[in-house]
């Protein structure tokens, strides 16, 4: 039987999101071997600027699964809103978030715990919701969905994004090939709850969806070393006693076992942009 996914299994939370670290040394080794597609910050605002019909005179802008504020501070630094609100369930995570908007003025952003199930804003506050990189946590996304509709204002816009299922497979291939889990290639995504392939159909659930989006992201990871601080960190593997957490020690086995090369990976990142659907209550 295969394990639970690892992003839809609660009792993994605290070891995935309860130290910042974690989650900063993945992205960095990711964002060091990016070599193609569009900031995804800067992707998000703008969507916002074309599909918003005020995108200059924004009140509240929510962004859901905020983690460590990347996002959060791009979209205050050039949208501008009255009011940002970051939420994210990882008290560590929103910690790194507040000490990087420091120098942003207090009253315009704030960084909040709370579950995207029960978001903590009144209905219709919300001139914009963003829910980047965070639906495939939820087993119901649908409902999540149904509380960002809640949440947007009358004319409002909600942008989601998301990876495809077969993200980064080309490490899956590697962590096979090298025997650091042989069954690397068999493991369900991590995407799985909402990916690039039903997001849309997740957001019309209970939003009108107005705009989609694809693009083809490409990493290039330059040698084992490189590939092994994002794999220290992966949920996806098992892997054995003494490698999680490691890259040193999973270099050497990627070195020991698989002649030393560039890695060169790809994920499908997908943007669904929707607002309040017409006439009435959402479903």
């Amino acid at each position: 039987m295969n394990e639970p996914n690892p992003f839809l299994d609660p009792a993994r939370q605290s070891e995935l999101y309860g130290h910042a670290s974690r989650l900063a040394g993945r992205t960095r080794a990711l964002m060091r071997a990016k070599t193609a597609g569009h900031p995804v910050p800067e992707t998000i605002v703008s969507l916002v600027q074309t599909h918003h019909a005020r995108p200059d005179r924004l009140g509240v802008v929510l962004d859901i699964g905020c983690g460590r504020g990347t996002s959060s501070r791009v979209i205050a630094e050039q949208l501008r809103p009255e009011r940002l609100v970051g939420l994210d369930a990882a008290p560590s995570l929103l910690a790194q978030a507040r000490e990087r908007a420091k120098d942003l003025p207090d009253s315009t952003v704030d960084f909040v715990e709370g579950d995207f199930h029960d978001l903590p804003l009144p209905d219709g506050s919300s001139d914009i919701v963003v829910a980047a990189f965070c639906l495939y946590h939820s087993p119901r996304p649908q409902d999540v969905v149904g509380q960002i509709a809640r949440v947007l204002a009358p004319g409002g816009v909600a942008v989601l994004v998301t990876k495809g299922l077969d993200s980064y497979r080309e490490m899956d291939q590697l962590v096979a090939a090298a025997g650091l889990d042989p069954r690397a290639a068999k493991h369900e995504s991590l995407y799985t709850a909402a990916h690039s392939g039903n997001l849309a159909v997740v957001a019309a659930s209970s939003l009108d969806v107005i705009a989609v989006l694809d693009e083809e992201h490409v990493f290039t990871f330059d040698g084992h070393d490189h590939t092994a601080e994002y794999l220290a960190t992966n949920p996806k593997y098992d892997l054995a006693p003494g490698l999680n957490g490691n890259p040193g020690a999973l270099a050497a086995t990627l070195h020991e076992f698989l002649p030393d090369q560039p890695l060169t990976t790809r994920s499908r990142i997908t943007f669904v942009v929707a607002q309040p659907k017409e006439g009435g209550e959402p479903a």
